[in-house]
């Protein structure tokens, strides 16, 4: 046995001992309680783990169903966008279409004799005037007229020569899409005339009889509404016959 055991302290040379269980490695520090053998570690300490009974509380929710409070309070730049767009006009309010006052346009034009408001007429609101012009264009269509370019081309050269003829006798002036505005409403009573020539033909004395009442209704309102717009105070006959000319070449129109 001496021989086996002095094999086996020659067979691996170690400086390594006992002793040395006792100092940390690794940079652990030695404690009281490090590298006990089992049955001897107290497990009276308490360690630095929490158990999962021990969690903090969480604080209990104060605000209301479908009303959660409040957690994140916007900036000054992104309040003041938020205003602006509460602030903003609608959307046909922006493209210049006010259904009131087209509306009262419309009554104002119907009704001859009825006073036209000037802060309303002045506007440049053109989408009366393409409803109405549509409108007379289908019914001279169900009259078996293909009259649209005419229609068209017809009113643009008459918007141009009244707004001419408006800047020249008027003192304040007038804008291009005022003219358009006021003579694409006042063809209305015009559609009411094609409308008929749909029932039964316009040339006969009943025609003429109604025609020349369209002409002078169209003219009539047309030119009220210029006077109370422009404030061409006693210049409504001087305004209310290049009307009857302009809504005259409709009139043909509508008849043959």
């Amino acid at each position: 046995m001496s021989g086996f055991d002095n094999f086996n302290a020659d067979f691996y040379q170690s400086s390594y001992s006992v002793d040395d269980q006792n100092q940390g490695g690794y940079g652990y520090s030695n404690s009281e309680n490090a590298y006990k053998p089992y049955g001897q570690y107290d497990y009276s300490q308490p360690m630095g783990y929490p158990s999962p009974g021990m969690m903090p509380p969480q604080q209990p929710y104060t605000g209301q169903i479908f009303q959660p409070t409040q957690t994140y309070t916007p900036s000054a730049s992104q309040s003041m966008y938020s205003n602006s767009f509460d602030d903003e006009p609608p959307l046909l309010e922006e493209l210049g279409i006010n259904f009131d006052h087209i509306w009262q346009k419309t009554l104002t034009v119907l009704h001859p004799l009825k006073a036209a408001d000037g802060s309303i007429m002045n506007e440049t609101d053109l989408a009366g005037p393409m409803v109405f012009c549509l409108a007379f264009g289908a019914t001279l269509l169900l009259s078996g007229k293909i009259q649209f370019g005419y229609v068209y081309g017809i009113s643009a050269i008459g918007c141009l020569a009244m707004y001419c003829l408006l800047n020249l006798m008027s003192m304040t002036g007038v804008s291009f899409g005022c003219v358009a505005s006021v003579l694409g409403y006042c063809l209305l009573p015009m559609i009411i005339l094609s409308s008929f020539g749909v029932l039964f033909s316009l040339q006969g004395m009943v025609g003429i009889i109604l025609t020349s009442t369209i002409i002078g209704w169209c003219s009539f309102s047309a030119s009220k509404i210029f006077i109370s717009a422009l404030a061409m105070d006693g210049q409504q006959l001087l305004v209310a016959y290049p009307c009857a000319l302009l809504y005259g070449v409709f009139a043909l129109i509508s008849v043959f």
